[in-house]
């Protein structure tokens, strides 16, 4: 089969999940500032920073482990089982502490009147932990229906039960004060309810999984389980340090700003603007969900064309990444409304967040070569360097910059790590990226941008015209430049 073709069709079928999901899951975003004051909605984006940290802490690397040793293995059901067995293990340790150190968790985390906050979210990321092998499974099974359906659902249930708590209780509360919803909602909670709903969202991920997790052959095989953590054990350093890299930021700015800086307030401003840059988040996230077991499946049996489909796949990831770039920033002032006005002051940073994230969609697709070739400590070292990068920056910035500071940060963090990983990638296991056409792509889709910034004063409807006139002339280079090889790469018979 075409591996280019499968790959798309995978990306499709994912990015369904993903982008779809992650959009209705977005849309929490413009809900939740119409409803929260940006002081109030930076106790979600504080607190789900944190929740980010715990994931991977409690995940530690097993996922990526779990393809590695399965895609390789003659008993899939033993690697399946262990790897289950593990996750469970640690997640129940993980809640046991969490609940004799739940007050002293909250007030180290500024939250010492809601302890209960901690309570919550510790038992979502637990249950979340959970089922990540299942969904590893589906993936490496190539069962992206039953992906699909267990992921929508996941996500139908949070935003239903956000309407439910924070629209509905209080319309019927206030109409029917003395009805069975006074049993059920109480307002002093308030933004508190967020989280129940990611809670009874996550409970309902883990029943819609019971075969999938209950229903296997428990064997458990302590020596395969060294192995695989000695593998894993360097992408737990890598998710760790990404979290840093990523939503570390987002809880150094209470502890950075001082308090005349309302630094709460900042952290809601920036979250809230961070979160434009979700369609870039989409595609990194459809294309991994994809390119992991595609790559891996092929690792099993090499070949010669392996480091040129790879080539190919990086263009191509480039230049889609550079298409969203662009989109997101000629069309900011459609996008912009998706926010209330008073989040607008914090725009300034989707530029920088948006290449942030794709430098690390391409630091993702540089990295085949140290998973493949057994050399994720390396991983780990590009992954410290970047966490070191973020921590100085952020400390040295943020006093005097506030949350602009953290963006930039995280766009010299992601742009050094993705330069490190190619040097070290083109010496270890050398891969002939086109950096000719990635470069020249790259510099029109700078120009253009640049361009476009030109039209800022204009009325809205010029702009948007002259914005999407060099839109289209991006779209056509790409088209000028790509036909023919794009038209091979769709061909159903191609090998």
């Amino acid at each position: 089969m075409n591996p280019f073709r499968k790959l798309l069709g995978d990306t499709a079928i994912y990015g369904v999940s993903s982008i779809v999901g992650r959009f209705l899951n977005w849309w929490l975003v413009p809900y939740h500032t119409g409803i929260f004051k940006p002081d109030e909605y930076g106790v979600v984006t504080n607190l789900y920073s944190y929740v980010a940290f715990a994931m991977v802490l409690l995940t530690y690397g097993m996922e990526t482990g779990f393809f590695r040793f399965a895609s390789r293995s003659n008993d899939q059901e033993k690697v399946y089982s262990t790897s289950v067995i593990s996750l469970f293990s640690t997640s129940l340790l993980f809640i046991i502490l969490v609940w004799f150190f739940r007050t002293d968790l909250a007030s180290l985390m500024q939250y010492p009147n809601h302890p209960e906050y901690v309570w919550w979210l510790a038992l979502t990321v637990s249950i979340d932990a959970c089922t990540a092998i299942p969904f590893a499974q589906l993936r490496l099974k190539n069962r992206p229906m039953k992906f699909l359906f267990v992921k929508m659902v996941n996500i139908g249930l949070n935003i239903g039960f956000n309407v439910f708590f924070l629209s509905l209780c209080p319309f019927l509360l206030k109409h029917f004060p003395d009805s069975f919803i006074r049993h059920l909602y109480s307002p002093e909670i308030g933004v508190g309810y967020v989280f129940i709903a990611n809670l009874l969202a996550s409970l309902s991920t883990l029943f819609l999984l019971y075969f999938e997790i209950f229903k296997i052959k428990l064997v458990f095989d302590r020596k395969l389980l060294l192995k695989m953590l000695d593998y894993s054990f360097p992408i737990l350093v890598v998710g760790v340090a990404g979290m840093v890299n990523q939503n570390i930021d987002k809880i150094l700015l209470l502890f950075l700003l001082p308090e005349s800086q309302d630094p709460m307030f900042q952290v809601g401003i920036y979250g809230a603007n961070y979160k434009l840059a979700v369609l870039m988040n989409m595609f990194i996230q459809a294309f991994r969900y994809a390119f992991e077991p595609f790559f891996f499946s092929r690792s099993s049996s090499e070949s010669a064309d392996d480091p040129k489909i790879y080539a190919i796949v990086m263009k191509y990831f480039v230049i889609f990444g550079l298409i969203i770039f662009l989109g997101m920033m000629f069309y900011l002032d459609i996008v912009k409304l998706l926010i209330a006005a008073e989040y607008h002051e914090g725009l300034k940073v989707v530029p920088l967040i948006l290449l942030a994230n794709l430098f690390f969609g391409i630091f993702f697709t540089l990295s085949i070569w140290f998973k493949l070739k057994d050399m994720t400590r390396y991983g780990a070292y590009i992954a410290l360097l970047g966490a070191v990068i973020t921590l100085v920056l952020n400390f040295l910035l943020i006093p005097s910059m506030g949350y602009m500071g953290s963006a930039v940060a995280v766009l010299i963090c992601f742009l050094v790590m993705m330069i490190v990983c190619y040097f070290f990638g083109q010496k270890y296991y050398p891969i002939p990226y086109d950096l000719k056409r990635m470069g020249t792509y790259s510099l029109w889709a700078v120009l253009l941008y640049g361009s476009s910034l030109l039209t800022a004063s204009l009325p809205l409807f010029p702009k948007l015209s002259l914005n999407t006139i060099l839109m289209l002339a991006f779209l056509g280079l790409i088209y000028r430049k790509e036909k023919t090889e794009l038209q091979a790469i769709l061909k159903k018979n191609k090998r």
